[in-house]
C-alpha cells in the first residue's frame, strides 16, 4: 500500500504481517476524578445529563451493539445532541445495523461526520460507500477496537453504555431487567478508558446490583430512559442451521477436515460464526464428538442457541461469551455456571498478554470473496459496496491453530474464489484451509502433510478459481482511484486496505 497519510485518519502504518507490529508502551486508563459522598449519579433528563458530561461539538461518543437490531439508545442520545446544537461528532460504535439507518440523516445535517466501527450494514453502509459522510470511516476488528481504546488511538470523550439493569451507583449488567440482552463485553474497554462513562438503562434495582458486569467505579452517571431497546432484535441475520444441500455438503466436509487435522480430541476448543454453514459445521463436529466420546474444553464467540445446546448436552465444558446472538444465549448466561461473560479485550486484543483467541484450536468462518493467496474479504460485496466488516474474523483467524473459510465456490452466478478481490479484511497467512462444494484448498504445509493420505478431495486454490472462471467467466477487476471513504485496520492498528467511493 503506497499511502502514507489519509485525511481525518492520520499517518498510515501499512500492514506487514499478522504479528509484525509491536505494541505501544503506554496503556490508556480512566481519567482521575474527585468523588463526593453527596454526588448524585442518576439523571432522567437526557439533555441535562449531556450538559453535565461536558460533551461538545467535535467530540467522540461511543456505543456498544449488544442490542443489535433492537437498539434505541443511539437515537435517544443523538436526538438530544441535535436539540442542544452539538455537531461534528465522531460516532465510535462497535457495530451498525439497519435499526441505525437514521444515522444517514444525522450525517446530512453534520451532526455525525465520522463513523468508527467494526461492522456495518443497511443504509449507513451504503452511505459510507457512496461518500456521504464528511470524514473517512474507520473499520476495526473486535479485538482491534479494544486495542485502539487502551492504546489511546481511539479516545472516547463520552461513552453511552446501554445496560438492562443498574443501581443508583452505576453497577450495571445486561442479564437483568425488562430488556435483558446478555453479555456486555464490547462496552468494557469503553467503561475503562472513556473520559466520561454514562450507563443508559430502563430498570433500576436497589443498591448493590447483583452480579455487575461493569462496576460503579467505572460509571460516572446513570441515565434512566423509558426503553433501551427491543431484545428480540438481537436475533438479526442467520442463526439457524442451513438446509441447503450444497451448504450441508460443505459443512460435512469441514467437520471431516477438522477431524482429520488431529485437533478434534479431548480438550478441543472451537469458535464458529452464526451463518448457516458455520452452524451446520458445528452440528457435524458434534456428531463426530459423540461417536468418538470427545469432551471439548470451550466454545466461544457470538453465542447462539445451538452452541448453548452443545454445552448443555455435555460436549463442551465452558462457554466464553463476548456477545449473544439470540435470547437462548441470554438464558444460558443467566443460569449456567460455566458460561462466562468476557470483554472484547480478553477475547481478542492482540496487545494483551493472552487473548482467548490464542487458545483456539479451530475457527470456522465465512467470506464474500477469497483470492488465490487466501486473502479474504468480509467487508464489501463484489460491486464494492460495504456490507459488513471484520468483527472477530481477523482476530479468530490469527489466533486459531486451524482457521477454515467455508463458502460456496459460486454464489448468485458470481465467483467467490478469484485471482483478485475488491478488499482484504483477513490476510491469507492467517487462513489454513478453504472448503467449498468442489473440495478443499490448503494453505498450510503441516496440515497438507497430515492429510497426505486423506480421502478428502484436496485441490489447489488456483484450480478452484479456474473452475469458477469456467462457469462464471473471468471476473474483470478494476481498482478505483476515487476518494477513500473507509480505512480497514488490521487488529494491530496497521492498515490492511482502504475502501474507495463506489
Amino acid at each position: 500500500m503506497n499511502i502514507d497519510y489519509i485525511k481525518d485518519y492520520g499517518e498510515v502504518i501499512a500492514f506487514n504481517g499478522a504479528f509484525s507490529l509491536k505494541p505501544k508502551e503506554k496503556s490508556l486508563k480512566k481519567h482521575i476524578k474527585l468523588s463526593n459522598p453527596t454526588d448524585n449519579k442518576v439523571y432522567t433528563n437526557v439533555k441535562e445529563l449531556i450538559k453535565k458530561t461536558g460533551l461538545k461539538s467535535g467530540d467522540t461518543i461511543s456505543f456498544h451493539h449488544h442490542l443489535r437490531n433492537g437498539d434505541k439508545v443511539v437515537g435517544i442520545i443523538l436526538q438530544a445532541c441535535e436539540e442542544l446544537g452539538i455537531n461534528d461528532l465522531k460516532l465510535a460504535i462497535s457495530a451498525i445495523f439497519p435499526t441505525h439507518d437514521f444515522l444517514v440523516e444525522y450525517a446530512k445535517k453534520g451532526i455525525i461526520t465520522q463513523i468508527d466501527t467494526n461492522y456495518c450494514t443497511g443504509k449507513v453502509a451504503n452511505a459510507i460507500s457512496r461518500g456521504e459522510f464528511k470524514k473517512v470511516a474507520i473499520f476495526r476488528t473486535h479485538g482491534g477496537r479494544a486495542r485502539a481504546i487502551y492504546a489511546g488511538d481511539l479516545e472516547i470523550d463520552v461513552a453511552f453504555i446501554a445496560a438492562s439493569a443498574t443501581d443508583n451507583a452505576g453497577n450495571i449488567n445486561g442479564t437483568m431487567g425488562k430488556n435483558a440482552f446478555g453479555s456486555i463485553g464490547y462496552a468494557m474497554p469503553d467503561a475503562d478508558c472513556a473520559k466520561v462513562s454514562v450507563a443508559v438503562s430502563d430498570t433500576i434495582y436497589p443498591y448493590p446490583l447483583s452480579n455487575p458486569s461493569i462496576t460503579q467505579d467505572k460509571i460516572d452517571y446513570v441515565l434512566m430512559v423509558d426503553e433501551i431497546g427491543d431484545p428480540n432484535g438481537i436475533k438479526s441475520g442467520t442463526t439457524d442451521i442451513t438446509k441447503d444441500p450444497i451448504q450441508l455438503k460443505i459443512a460435512k466436509t469441514t467437520a471431516n477436515l477438522i477431524d482429520e487435522s488431529g485437533l478434534l480430541k479431548d480438550g478441543f476448543s472451537f469458535q464458529t460464526g452464526a451463518g448457516g454453514i458455520s452452524l451446520a459445521s458445528a452440528h457435524y463436529v458434534k456428531e463426530i464428538m459423540k461417536e468418538k466420546n470427545i469432551k471439548g474444553s470451550f466454545i466461544m464467540g457470538g453465542i447462539t442457541a445451538y452452541l448453548v445446546s452443545l454445552y448443555n448436552e455435555g460436549y463442551f465444558n465452558n462457554i466464553f461469551d463476548v456477545q449473544g446472538f439470540d435470547l437462548e444465549a441470554l438464558k444460558s448466561l443467566q443460569t449456567n455456571p460455566n458460561h462466562y461473560e468476557v470483554s472484547s479485550s480478553l477475547y481478542a486484543n492482540i496487545h494483551t498478554s493472552s487473548p482467548i483467541v490464542n487458545r483456539l484450536d479451530c475457527v470456522v468462518l465465512g467470506a464474500t470473496e477469497v483470492d488465490t493467496n487466501f486473502n479474504t474479504n468480509v467487508m464489501t460485496s463484489s460491486n464494492g459496496y460495504i456490507m459488513g466488516g471484520s468483527g472477530g474474523h481477523s482476530d479468530a483467524a490469527a489466533g486459531a491453530k486451524l482457521a477454515i473459510i467455508t463458502t460456496n465456490l459460486i454464489r448468485t452466478r458470481k465467483a467467490i474464489v478469484k485471482e483478485k478481490i475488491n478488499s482484504i479484511t483477513t490476510p491469507g497467512e492467517s487462513i489454513n484451509a478453504l472448503v467449498c462444494e468442489y473440495g478443499i484448498a490448503l494453505n498450510d504445509k503441516t496440515l497438507a502433510k497430515t492429510l497426505k493420505n486423506s480421502r478428502l478431495k484436496i485441490l489447489d486454490i488456483k484450480e478452484l478459481a479456474s473452475i469458477a472462471n469456467d462457469i462464471c467467466g473471468v471476473c474483470e477487476y478494476e481498482k478505483s482511484n476515487k476518494r477513500i471513504v473507509a480505512v480497514v485496520e488490521y487488529r494491530d492498528g496497521s492498515v490492511i486496505d482502504v475502501i474507495r467511493q463506489v
